[in-house]
């Protein structure tokens, strides 16, 4: 027989994030919420330095231009 805390933590290993997490207030609830945040600005973010890989058997940059004048 299994005991009460082995039950809790298979149930919490089965978790996952749902949209509902936003709104509830148990601490289960918001760490989720908040880790399936920032994933999705690192996600959003991309690379600082990111490339386009073997074009012509090259790396070729993505150019950071266009952007700057923007928010002048």
């Amino acid at each position: 027989m299994k005991d009460k805390n082995q039950n809790t933590t298979e149930d919490l290993a089965a978790r996952y994030y749902q949209p509902e997490d936003y709104d509830k207030d148990d601490q289960l609830s918001s760490g989720l919420a908040e880790t399936h945040e920032q994933v999705s600005d690192s996600y959003m973010e991309g690379e600082i330095k990111a490339v386009v890989d073997n074009v012509n058997k090259k790396d070729a940059e993505i150019p950071r231009e266009g952007y700057q004048d923007y928010f002048s």
